[in-house]
């Protein structure tokens, strides 16, 4: 893999580790754009660059990414809070020749956890008596709840058990929908649980993070990716899981 050129878009905690671990990679990091500084989107460092990763606020990414996009810089983003935005991105894609590369969650262990939850809601068909629900924790900076990656798992399991007809943010959900808490705590890095729980028993299947390394390194692998690829992309694409 060439060393990259990268731009951040947002140069917080989670910016700064990426930084550290694209540095680690052989990558460089050109040009950091935070909150404030759009006027760097101008930079000349910005025509170098090879790729752009965002990672924002729900409220700023869409105008970040299309600014990027906007400038034929191929680029990745991890801001989760704003999916009803995203198909006018996918549409650029497929009209313009971009390329966007977006997750709700880089981590590769959340997305082995996704297709995990997958294969077991399959599974667990076969005992009706089990009610499905979903449970997530963050740190409380987090401004959107339920995270993004709760989003995506609870669609995931949605798409395999048809009976259940929409997810919920609630802890009396309604009949044929899938419930979903959402906690924030002090500095968790992310906590995912899925239980099936009977009368008798009940099954959990977790993901917890220990850090934001994981989310970092993913997000980088999938800038690595999208510097050599074209149009709307996944982790489905970078993992090759389909």
């Amino acid at each position: 893999m060439k060393s990259l050129k990268i731009v951040l878009i947002g140069y917080g905690k989670m910016g700064h580790v990426l930084e550290q671990i694209a540095t680690n990679r052989g990558h460089e990091v050109v040009l950091t754009i935070d909150r404030g500084q759009e006027d760097r989107f101008d930079d000349p460092s910005f025509l170098t660059a090879d790729v752009a990763i965002e990672f924002t606020a729900p409220q700023e990414a869409y105008d970040n990414c299309l600014r990027s996009l906007k400038r034929n810089l191929p680029t990745v983003s991890g801001t989760t809070g704003w999916n009803d935005r995203l198909p006018e991105l996918k549409e650029l894609c497929a009209k313009e020749g971009k390329t966007f590369f977006w997750s709700s969650n880089f981590s590769i262990g959340v997305n082995l956890f996704l297709r995990i939850n997958r294969k077991v809601a399959e599974l667990m068909k076969a005992a009706p008596n089990y009610h499905l629900s979903l449970e997530e924790t963050h740190h409380i900076h987090k401004l959107d709840a339920p995270s993004g990656t709760a989003i995506t798992l609870a669609e995931t399991l949605l798409a395999a058990r048809h009976e259940l007809k929409r997810w919920e943010l609630t802890e009396t959900p309604e009949e044929h929908t899938l419930p979903i808490q959402a906690h924030r705590e002090g500095e968790v890095p992310g906590i995912h649980t899925v239980h099936y729980t009977s009368e008798v028993d009940r099954i959990s299947l977790t993901h917890e993070a220990f850090g934001r390394e994981g989310f970092a390194l993913g997000a980088i692998l999938a800038a690595e990716y999208a510097a050599q690829h074209q149009g709307w992309l996944t982790m489905d694409d970078l993992l090759k899981l389909d």
